[in-house]
């Protein structure tokens, strides 16, 4: 029964042109907070990689948070 109610939600309808240029990646974590997600970097002058996360609007995501995540689509340019 749970399957069915999980595909009948829409997927996030994310609007790209409110994220930070550099997130990848849109989801909602079990806390209920949507956050943007940038792509890993290595930080100057060290051998550590960190990743940016944002908080980010939720869009009416109203779905499972572990099925959330949703990658930046290609640029069209």
């Amino acid at each position: 029964m749970s399957t069915l109610l999980r595909s009948a939600v829409a997927p996030p309808a994310v609007d790209w042109e409110l994220a930070p240029r550099h997130a990848r990646w849109w989801a909602v974590d079990e806390s209920g907070e949507a956050f943007w997600y940038c792509g890993p970097q290595l930080a100057p002058l060290t051998g550590f990689w960190f990743c940016d996360q944002l908080p980010a609007p939720l869009f009416d995501y109203a779905g499972d948070w572990r099925q959330s995540l949703t990658e930046r689509p290609p640029a069209t340019d």
